[in-house]
């Protein structure tokens, strides 16, 4: 069975893949389709001198980007991935270069400078360097902090590295325009054709991760990464005449920036659904552990003592409680996990406990609920939860003949739960039912509650939870 599901994941993963690589193929094409009309007749689409809409764009691309490097690095910081801090590092590092020599100069409506623009250029390309070679590192980093620190400061080097090479350079370097004949530098067109192949590099690389590992977040950058593809090969075919103008590469631009910051998203909603499924797993479990498996292993216990010749008259009414309480636990935690209605389940199931608890005549035990308290579902649970395991450490630890369990209401209003007993109390350094005592604790704290307890040698002791308002 376990073989059969593996086959259909795969066949489904198959199946996702094959879907992506169509549509990829038609999109290229598309694409490239576009891109050859237009270079061949560039009057189709010719492009204008906006310097307002230039620098609306340029802040579009810095806070996509950074609002991608700062899902990476959150993603990052919970699963420690090896891609998710390149994409962070590489993300961050456009982000920063554009808001550094493309958008910072541009503010007091002077056109960006040789210098900055061509430290611009320089930080672009590293930080496709490092998107492009996200998809082939995998595994995770321990020492996260660590790692996330030492990019930052790693990455700062690039940066001002690209400026002051263009600074020393200076008249040596090319203007970022056109030229009378509508060229452009060579350098420019060799810096653009660079970007253009890592662009390129980093779709095959996140194409082939999510055909072997079917994430969906792989699709997404992939996505992104092929629109991102024609931008600088838009430039590289149809020069433009100064940075102020505007092209279809910018819009290519910020749309493929749009996809960036919905795939990261998607991944992250994906992740905190998958966490969410697993604790609510490891919470059933729990609650399966505490309560049905008690009575169950109760049953089993008599059905022992049956099998091994013991007194029917005085086994089997034993036998047939611990079954009726496994069946009301049963029901109790699938009414109270689902439903908010009232606590009708919560009394009886707490009742029927008690009933069980007190069978053997070794404990007497009061019960006081106030039928106009009401609980939530997430308060049943952990309420029932803490009460059982309280009259259980009464039971094993306290040497108590007599226990008090108090649900409800006080003058000023709070929602508490109170268990006493008359046993022989403890110290502050008494360490008997530890374990106990710290489950309750999680569990008035899972529900927002405070826990607190006081026992008095020889005079009992008393847990109390004030629920949350």
């Amino acid at each position: 069975m376990a073989a059969a599901d593996k086959r259909d994941v795969r066949r489904n993963e198959t199946s996702a893949y094959q879907t992506w690589l169509v549509g990829e193929i038609l999109l290229l094409a598309l694409l490239g389709a576009s891109l050859a009309l237009f270079a061949t007749y560039p009057d189709l689409l010719p492009a204008h001198r906006l310097p307002a809409l230039r620098l609306v764009l340029d802040t579009a691309v810095l806070l996509g980007g950074a609002f991608v490097a700062i899902l990476t690095t959150s993603r990052f910081a919970v699963e420690g991935r090896r891609v998710d801090l390149l994409l962070a590092a590489g993300f961050f590092t456009v982000s920063a270069s554009t808001l550094l020599f493309a958008i910072a100069p541009a503010l007091d409506g002077s056109p960006v400078g040789r210098t900055e623009a061509w430290a611009d250029v320089s930080g672009r390309l590293v930080g496709w360097a490092l998107i492009a070679a996200a998809p082939a590192f995998g595994g995770r980093v321990r020492a996260r902090q660590f790692a996330l620190g030492n990019a930052l400061i790693v990455l700062s080097g690039p940066l001002v590295g690209g400026w002051l090479l263009a600074r020393a350079a200076g008249a040596g370097l090319p203007e970022l325009s056109s030229t009378s004949d509508g060229s452009q530098p060579a350098l420019l067109t060799v810096a653009l054709a660079a970007q253009a192949l890592l662009i390129l590099v980093a779709t095959v690389g996140f194409g082939l991760r999510f055909r072997s590992r079917g994430e969906d977040l792989d699709r997404w950058l992939a996505l992104g990464a092929t629109l991102m593809l024609f931008a600088p090969l838009s430039l590289v075919f149809e020069p433009l005449l100064s940075r102020d103008f505007i092209s279809q590469a910018d819009f290519l631009t910020v749309l493929a920036y749009a996809v960036f910051v919905v795939g990261v998203w998607r991944a992250i909603m994906q992740s905190e659904f998958g966490r969410a499924v697993a604790e609510e797993r490891a919470r059933v479990a729990r609650e399966i552990h505490d309560g049905i498996a008690q009575y169950l292993f109760a049953v089993a216990t008599h059905a022992s003592l049956l099998e091994g010749g013991a007194d029917p008259e005085t086994t089997l009414p034993q036998l047939k409680l611990a079954a009726t309480a496994a069946q009301q636990e049963a029901k109790f935690a699938v009414l109270a996990l689902s439903s908010a209605s009232g606590n009708a389940p919560f009394d009886a199931a707490l009742r029927r406990y008690v009933d069980f608890l007190v069978a053997d005549g070794e404990l007497a035990v009061d019960l006081e609920i106030d039928p106009g308290m009401r609980l939530g579902p997430d308060e049943q649970i952990e309420v029932f939860r803490i009460v059982q395991e309280g009259l259980a450490n009464v039971r094993r630890h306290a040497g108590a003949r007599h226990a008090e369990v108090v649900i409800g209401r006080r003058g000023d209003g709070e929602r508490v739960v109170v268990v006493r007993d008359d046993g022989g109390g403890f110290s502050g350094e008494h360490e008997g039912a530890g374990q106990g005592l710290k489950n309750m604790r999680d569990r008035a704290t899972r529900i927002g509650g405070s826990f607190r307890l006081s026992s008095t040698p020889g005079r009992g002791t008393a847990l109390e939870v004030v629920l949350r308002a």
